[in-house]
């Protein structure tokens, strides 16, 4: 499905700081040079406060603001689309302690955003994630180990709906426990079907997985493509934590480009795709094990790092996750372009042109 030009006058991002809410916004203001792109964010992230001297080079305006507080979402200006993409990212977020940011962020939060798309009749594009299938229904599947990596047993996919060689698709049940960062998407997911039902506020949900690029400040916990390339540039350890301390835990990614292009045929195309949910990632051609990244940023960055092994895993870690690509590939022609190599000497190259900045940003 071939694009048209995507319309608004004026488009709000809500995370616009961050790393994909940074990217977005100047790509899209760069499609439509006339329209008024905003970025809204609290900039509790530390690194984004690098974003904000970049938006407004590109002619992003920057709203400082917190989605948790109703208040700082009236707005002056008619907002004609919000690409939702705040959130508190992280699948640790509430372990060991009180779970209100993660709650007041990802839920609460998300709400006020629908309330702002309602006011304004606004269109929404709602970035959700692959956390809202529950771990323990993933890890169940039986695996076999490779040299490099873990991998599903064929033969145990065809008795699971939603799973297959492709990857999990948007029927994969739901049930379970998801981790907090999870269920507060899978929550803020049925709040907008009833917006969109109630109001009429058109809406697409987009179920992302690992998404990679330049201007991601990566911890263990969220941003792993970012995080293992720059320890490789800095020449600082990392460890492989869970599943045996293998490294052959595997996930698949979608290059940030690559995510601004789908999010362009949707907008294009909204009374197409409008209630629709889609799982977005790279799918298993764009896959990658820790162990194989490491062999990549060797590559790429001509270094060589300690990388520990700790065999107990973290709560709530996935063993393997692919993305069924299928529905956005026939519903939309939508197909990512750039392997993980490609993203890893992308974001390598920008790590080594901010190396000043980065260095205690990334890894303090």
């Amino acid at each position: 499905m071939e694009p048209e030009a995507v319309g608004f006058e004026t488009m709000l991002v809500t995370g616009g700081a961050g790393f994909v809410g940074s990217n977005l916004a100047i790509s899209f203001k760069k499609s439509r040079p006339g329209s008024r792109v905003i970025a809204f964010d609290n900039l509790k992230r530390r690194g984004s406060e690098l974003n904000i001297n970049r938006l407004k080079d590109n002619d992003v305006r920057f709203v400082h603001g917190d989605i948790r507080n109703p208040e700082d979402l009236k707005l002056k200006e008619q907002i004609d689309v919000i690409i939702e993409c705040s959130a508190e990212a992280s699948v640790l977020a509430g372990w060991g302690e009180s779970p209100r940011y993660v709650l007041d962020t990802n839920l609460t939060g998300a709400i006020n955003c629908f309330e702002l798309a309602r006011r304004h009749g606004a269109d929404i594009l709602f970035l959700s994630t692959s956390r809202v299938y529950p771990f323990e229904a993933i890890n169940r599947v039986e695996t076999v180990e490779t040299v490099t990596r873990f991998e599903w047993d064929e033969s145990a996919l065809t008795s699971i709906p939603g799973i297959s060689d492709k990857g999990i698709s948007e029927e994969f049940s739901v049930s379970g426990a998801k981790t907090m960062y999870g269920a507060t998407k899978l929550c803020s997911e049925i709040i907008l079907n009833e917006y969109m039902s109630m109001y009429g506020i058109r809406g697409v949900i987009n179920r992302c997985g690992v998404i990679a690029g330049p201007w991601q400040f990566g911890k263990v916990d969220q941003g792993i493509v970012a995080l293992w390339a720059a320890a490789h540039v800095f020449k600082r350890d990392l460890s492989y934590i869970g599943f045996g301390g293998k490294g052959k835990q595997v996930r698949d990614l979608v290059f940030i480009d690559d995510l601004f292009e789908l999010l362009k045929i949707q907008l294009s195309n909204l009374d197409a795709c409008d209630g629709e949910v889609f799982n977005i990632g790279g799918g298993p051609d764009m896959s990658f094990s820790l162990l194989e990244l490491t062999g990549i940023c060797q590559e790429v960055t001509g270094n060589r790092i300690n990388i520990s092994a700790e065999p107990e895993g973290r709560p709530g870690d996935i063993m393997i996750y692919l993305s069924d690509l299928s529905k956005a590939q026939s519903n939309l022609g939508w197909q990512p372009r750039t392997d993980v190599v490609e993203v890893v000497d992308i974001v390598t190259g920008w790590i080594r042109d901010h190396e000043r900045a980065l260095y205690q940003v990334m890894l303090p």
